[in-house]
């Protein structure tokens, strides 16, 4: 069975381009820490209608950011989530640079996309992992999170937030996933304490007008890491959660 589903994986690699590690002042165990580790081991092979995955580390251009936001933590992250510099002084990419990348990284990711998208799903759903405990420079510093958190770019209750503008999935339904994650066990948070980056925010505003519910999922990586590094049983256990979670909502929703 297919389901109707895209599944984004933007963060799913450590990898770094040769030409470009000479500028990084972070070690290589650091710059995997900046990976949604897990997340290509758990839904990178499920049977949905497209995965979308990607070669390079956020550290090169992070693909879950609009194509013009700058800053410390923009496309080109100059300070990661442990607030430690990314670069060696000096090395900051330069704007002909950040152009390059979106050239090489970014653009065709999104065109990818938007092909996949134009042929018509019925979910989106953008997968990402993190660490159990809220880091420094996360919105919940020292807290320890659910093993699952969906968001829909809304309010605890899934709600429109007049701050953050309209929601990408109908609050009713990101509950009905709630239930299809907490009935394979999981402990489920909405929109805590991310709501969803830009490709929840941006694919499900412009493709609103074909149904899209789009859908930021976060899976904490306590459940299939053992420090840093990934505990094979694990994985396979949660994956087959995940899965079973995915073929409850593909049919119900």
């Amino acid at each position: 069975m297919e389901w109707p589903f895209v599944i984004s994986l933007p963060h799913s690699s450590g990898r770094i381009p040769e030409s470009l590690l000479r500028t990084y002042a972070l070690s290589e165990k650091e710059i995997r820490e900046s990976t949604d580790l897990g997340t290509q081991e758990i839904f990178g092979d499920l049977p949905a209608i497209s995965v979308l995955g990607t070669e390079w580390s956020r550290l090169v251009i992070d693909l879950n950011r609009g194509p013009r936001e700058r800053g410390p933590k923009g496309l080109i992250a100059q300070v990661d989530y442990n607030g430690r510099a990314v670069y060696h002084p000096g090395c900051i990419p330069d704007g002909e640079e950040l152009e390059a990348r979106l050239k090489a990284y970014y653009w065709p990711f999104h065109h990818r996309f938007e092909e996949v998208l134009d042929r018509g799903v019925g979910i989106l759903f953008d997968c990402h992992s993190l660490g159990g405990v809220g880091p420094p420079e996360a919105p919940d510093p020292g807290r320890i999170r659910k093993d699952i958190i969906l968001g829909n770019n809304g309010n605890r209750r899934g709600e429109t937030d007049p701050v953050l503008g309209k929601t990408t999935c109908p609050g009713d339904k990101l509950f009905l996933m709630k239930e299809a994650f907490e009935k394979q066990g999981f402990s489920v948070s909405i929109n805590d304490p991310y709501a969803g980056g830009y490709i929840v925010n941006h694919y499900g505003q412009k493709y609103t007008h074909t149904g899209l519910m789009a859908v930021q999922i976060e899976i904490n990586q306590d459940m299939f890491m053992e420090g840093t590094d990934l505990v094979a049983e694990r994985v396979e256990q949660v994956r087959e959660r995940i899965r079973g979670s995915f073929d409850m909502i593909a049919g119900s929703i």
